[in-house]
């Protein structure tokens, strides 16, 4: 991860100079606020890659005399099939659409878009109903 985080410093540095002889020459203030967002997003991607090595130190595919077989581990988990994208995609849908058609059509698609969310991020959540314990017979 650190040659990850040196890249990333890279863009980090380039943004960075960009966005100051923009901001010196343009006269435009919202490209050089993307442009410092830009630096700042890239920043912040290098700081965790950097803090991520120091951690765990080198990764198998940083060195060159690693094995295949030292990378693998268990497969990741795949879902099902799922019907909540298609919802999010449909209250994404609605949202843009009201900023166009009215305000009406923004919160239809802003609850939809609520819904969909909320369902992708509770779809695997298991709710485990508490074990009941035997009933206490001692006193008779």
């Amino acid at each position: 991860m650190r040659t990850e985080a040196l890249l990333f410093a890279g863009v980090t540095l380039f943004f960075a100079v960009t966005g100051g002889v923009y901001g010196r020459y343009g006269d435009d203030p919202a490209g050089t606020a993307v442009l410092l967002v830009a630096c700042l997003m890239a920043a912040l991607v290098s700081f965790y890659l950097a803090v991520q090595y120091r951690k765990r130190g080198r990764r198998p595919q940083d060195r060159d005399d690693a094995e295949v077989i030292e990378t693998a581990g268990p497969v990741a988990f795949f879902p099902a099939a799922s019907s909540w994208p298609i919802t999010v995609a449909a209250g994404s849908t609605g949202v843009g659409l009201g900023v166009v058609f009215g305000l009406w059509l923004a919160l239809l698609g802003a609850g939809l878009l609520a819904l969909g969310v909320f369902g992708l991020v509770f779809q695997y959540a298991r709710h485990q109903e508490p074990e009941a314990s035997p009933p206490d017979r001692s006193h008779g």
